[in-house]
């Protein structure tokens, strides 16, 4: 039964390859962008209802 591949070829292309810097991440985490939506959507609503214009 042949193998895949032989193993003097191993790893050969990953470590030919170059590294690529990661692009910088738009959103937030979610743990932290739960929480300002919440803010938004329910602390400030109740904030403007109770000063009266």
């Amino acid at each position: 039964m042949p193998t895949h591949g032989s193993l003097t070829k191993a790893g050969k292309v990953r470590s030919a390859t170059p590294k690529i810097p990661p692009k910088p991440k738009k959103n937030k985490p979610p743990r932290v962008r739960n929480r300002v939506e919440y803010a938004r959507r329910f602390l400030k609503p109740q904030a403007a209802e109770t000063f009266p214009t």
